[in-house]
C-alpha cells in the first residue's frame, strides 16, 4: 500500500500502537545484534537497552509520559536516521465496546459495583487475549477468598481449538474453581467471563487493576487514575511492565517473568500477599497514578503536548502531499 500511495502522491505514516520506550528497544536490535551478535538468553541479564534508561531524576518522570518530545523520544531519534516521530497519545475508545450478546452481562457487571464502597474492589483482567490453565486459576482463587477484599473477577480459558484462537468463558465455574468458593465469596467478589474494561475501571468503586500490562489497557487504566498490578503473560507486555514499575513507578509488581518459557504457578499466598499490600496500603502509586491521570487530559485539550503534536502531523501531511507528473 505504501508504493501505490508514492505513485498517488500521497505520503505514508506508520501508526505504532505501543509506547515510545518499546519503539526505542524495536529500533535498537538491529545495532545490539551488530555489536553483540547472541541472544539475550545468553547475556547479561542486566544489559542496557537506551530506551529505558531513566534520562533525568525519577521525580521527573511523570511529565516524561506525556510530553514525549523530551525522554524516551530523545533516546528513539538519538543518532538515528529516522523520520519524524509525532506523539499523537493517548488514543483509546474511552466509550468501550459492547456486542449485543454482551448487554446483560454489562448491566450486572456495573450493578454489582454501583452496590459497592468506593475504591474497594480490585479488578482482574486480562485482555482478549488473556487466559490461565485451572491450576493457576484455583490458585488465584484461594488467594482472593483469603485476602478478604472485594473483587471483580474477569476468567477466561485457553482455547481447545488452536493455539491462536482467542480465549472462551468459562461454562462451568464450579469445575473449574476450589469447592465452595462460589459460595463463601458470595459477598464480597463477581466473576464475569468477558467484562466492558474501560466502564469498569471509569467506576469509582474500583481500586487497582490487576492487568496483563497490554498498552492499550495501560493508557485506559491511567486516564481513570486506576493504579495497577502486572501481571504480563506475552509480547512486549514484560517490558510495559517493567516501565510501569522499575521506571515510572506507576504501577507495583504481582509477577513480572523476564524468562521466556517459565510457566511456575503464582500460588495463593503471592496473590493474598499482594491483594492485601494493595488495598490496604497507603500508596504512593496511587497519588502519582492520579497525577498523571490529571496530565492525560491536559496533554490532549488545546495547547496540550499531543493536540500539538497531532497539528504538526496534519501540517507535515499537507506539506508533503504531491501531485504526479501526467505520463
Amino acid at each position: 500500500m505504501i508504493d501505490v500511495a508514492h505513485e498517488l502522491g500521497v505520503p505514508s505514516y506508520v501508526f505504532f500502537t505501543g509506547n515510545a520506550a518499546f519503539f526505542g528497544f524495536m529500533l535498537y536490535l538491529p545495532t545490539r545484534h551488530d555489536q553483540v551478535g547472541i541472544e539475550f538468553r545468553e547475556t547479561d541479564p542486566e544489559s542496557a537497552i537506551p530506551s529505558y534508561v531513566n534520562p533525568l531524576p525519577p521525580g521527573a518522570l511523570p511529565s516524561l509520559a506525556l510530553n514525549k518530545e523530551g525522554g524516551y523520544i530523545s533516546f528513539v531519534n538519538h543518532g538515528r536516521k529516522i523520520p519524524p516521530i509525532y506523539t499523537v497519545g493517548r488514543m483509546i475508545d474511552l466509550k468501550g465496546k459492547t456486542h449485543s450478546g454482551d448487554n446483560q452481562a454489562k448491566q450486572e457487571i456495573m450493578k454489582w459495583l454501583d452496590d459497592q464502597p468506593p475504591s474497594s474492589v480490585v479488578f482482574l483482567c486480562f485482555g482478549s487475549r488473556g487466559s490461565f490453565v485451572e491450576p493457576q486459576l484455583k490458585e488465584t482463587a484461594l488467594g482472593l477468598e483469603r485476602s478478604g477484599h472485594r473483587f471483580l473477577w474477569s476468567v477466561r480459558l485457553p482455547s481447545r481449538d488452536d493455539g491462536l484462537a482467542k480465549p472462551t468463558d468459562a461454562e462451568n465455574l464450579e469445575e473449574i474453581l476450589p469447592p465452595g468458593f462460589l459460595e463463601r465469596t458470595r459477598g464480597i467478589g463477581m466473576i464475569c467471563g468477558w467484562a466492558p474494561q474501560v466502564e469498569v475501571l471509569a467506576h469509582k468503586a474500583i481500586g487497582w487493576f490487576v492487568s496483563h500490562c497490554g498498552w492499550n489497557s495501560i493508557l485506559e487504566s491511567l486516564w481513570h487514575g486506576v493504579p495497577i498490578a502486572t501481571w504480563p503473560l506475552y509480547a512486549e507486555q514484560q517490558t510495559n511492565a517493567f516501565q510501569m514499575v522499575r521506571d515510572l513507578g506507576l504501577a507495583v509488581e504481582l509477577k513480572i517473568n523476564y524468562r521466556l518459557g517459565s510457566g511456575a504457578l503464582v500460588i495463593a499466598e503471592e496473590i493474598e500477599k499482594a491483594v492485601k499490600c494493595l488495598m490496604e496500603g497507603d500508596s504512593e502509586v496511587r497519588k502519582r497514578v492520579k497525577e498523571m491521570s490529571e496530565k492525560s487530559r491536559e496533554a490532549v485539550i488545546e495547547g496540550g503536548s499531543s493536540y500539538a503534536s497531532l497539528g504538526r502531523l496534519i501540517e507535515a501531511m499537507m506539506a508533503n502531499v504531491t501531485v504526479p507528473a501526467r505520463k
